[in-house]
């Protein structure tokens, strides 16, 4: 394969004078991230700037640094701009303008991240595919997977997340999709957007500087369906692509058999009956991968071929990921999902730890944090959570956090475990209770830091237990 980058190409995407010559294989803002023959943008963050961090990118072994000032003792090729933010998406704009890639956007308020891995995962099998990695979805994650889209890729897979107002519009310009999907519309980040109406205007924002002949896939079962597709048409969408049990629904769930281990579904593409294997559990992963196939065919990939993928495809670290871990004589069943949390995803944890049976002996636990940025209503949202509580068959609950609180004390007597001000004072007592043959369920948002949960556990049991 060719080089990612050339240093001409690079000197001319931004506009800068060549020191030397060069080629670049990858590029990289986190110094402690580099790998040999790198590019190594210098950015200044809230509370770091990269430009002291340039030293270090050469010596791992970047093969250039972009700055926008001085750096002392950097021995290497240092490419000088006014401004390595505006020089990074420059250097997207340049990828994407030749690539000759077909392009996928996905946003929503859950499910991004695991929609946009399913479609990684499908896409990959069948040619050169180039995707977000983790959930590289903002203002510098956007631009940064832009600038590591191969030239010679045929598929291009691009996540969009924001919690604010005015941040979509921007990066979906960037991209320059081909296919944009909206997973969903939930009260997310609603303490800084104000309604859901307000969050579902914003996710259309996807569909602006959408490439010629665009489409849309959004949620038809989404009391938001309409409001969307309306913006999508005002942006020049072409055409749109309605997934989930609807009737109307073009890309339409028939049936699905959930199983702790994943499920067995049936869907209607577009007329055509597929039947397949998902191997991620929940009725949320049924729906998102119901989602991706229909962009799959949008993107006029073999859509019977992507859906034999999805057995292949699992939920990641923090995301869903289970974990068969040894205890004592016995083992548990970790549910990792520390990574996020929002009413829609915490409620689609506990029906999956619903149909998560313990071993003989075993009991269902549960352990969360504060659901944030969720505004005024932050204590209703959690204390709403009771009876998906109860319907999880959780008997011991672990929660943390002040929002938390206000689920604590609808929650039965018998539930509570223990209630703690964060997860760093949650973390040993939750690791004390597991017993062989439990399954704990961890869930919050990254800010309530749960995965400090999830070490406690892996901390207190054996490893990981052999299948």
């Amino acid at each position: 394969m060719s080089a990612l980058w050339t240093s001409d190409e690079v000197a001319q995407a931004l506009g800068a004078t060549l020191v030397a010559p060069f080629e670049a294989n990858g590029v990289t803002f986190d110094s402690r991230a580099v790998g040999k023959g790198d590019l190594f943008f210098a950015l200044k963050g809230e509370t770091t700037d990269g430009h002291g961090f340039v030293t270090e990118a050469m010596e791992r072994g970047a093969a250039a640094a972009v700055v926008s000032s001085d750096v002392e003792n950097a021995d290497g090729t240092l490419i000088r701009v006014p401004d390595t933010m505006k020089a990074l998406v420059d250097l997207g704009r340049a990828a994407r303008r030749r690539s000759k890639a077909r392009i996928a956007s996905v946003t929503g308020s859950v499910g991004k991240t695991s929609t946009k891995d399913a479609l990684r995962a499908m896409l990959s099998a069948q040619a050169p595919t180039s995707a977000s990695t983790a959930s590289f979805n903002n203002h510098v994650g956007v631009p940064i997977s832009l600038a590591r889209l191969p030239r010679e890729a045929r598929y291009g897979v691009f996540e969009i997340g924001m919690n604010h107002p005015g941040e979509i519009e921007p990066l979906a310009r960037q991209v320059e999709a081909h296919v944009g999907v909206v997973t969903n519309v939930g009260p997310v980040h609603i303490g800084f957007m104000g309604s859901e109406e307000a969050i579902a205007d914003e996710k259309a924002c996807l569909f602006a500087g959408m490439a010629q002949g665009a489409v849309a896939v959004l949620n038809r079962d989404s009391r938001h369906y309409e409001r969307i597709a309306g913006h999508a048409r005002h942006f020049g969408v072409s055409r749109i692509v309605g997934f989930g049990r609807s009737e109307s629904a073009d890309a339409r769930l028939l049936s699905c058999d959930l199983q702790d281990s994943g499920s067995d579904v049936v869907a209607l593409i577009h007329g055509r009956r597929i039947e397949y294997r998902l191997g991620a559990a929940g009725e949320h992963w049924v729906l998102n991968s119901i989602a991706a196939l229909a962009v799959v065919e949008a993107l006029d990939a073999d859509v019977m071929q992507a859906a034999a993928t999805l057995a292949g495809v699992s939920a990641s670290p923090g995301r869903g990921a289970r974990r068969m871990l040894k205890f004592g004589t016995g083992t548990v069943e970790l549910l990792d999902e520390s990574y996020n949390g929002n009413p829609v995803s915490v409620r689609a944890m506990l029906a999956v730890l619903a149909r998560t049976a313990p071993a003989k002996g075993g009991r269902r636990l549960l352990a969360l944090g504060d659901m944030r940025e969720l505004g005024e209503g932050a204590d209703a949202y959690h204390a709403a959570l009771a009876d998906a509580v109860s319907a999880s068959g959780a008997v011991q609950v672990y929660l943390c956090g002040p929002h938390m609180r206000a689920l604590w004390d609808k929650l039965a007597p018998s539930q509570r475990g223990v209630h703690r001000p964060d997860s760093a004072a949650l973390a040993g007592e939750v690791a004390a209770a597991v017993k062989a043959g439990d399954v704990i369920a961890v869930k919050g948002s990254l800010g309530s830091k749960m995965k400090i949960v999830v070490d406690a556990i892996l901390a207190a049991s054996g490893g990981e237990a052999g299948h």
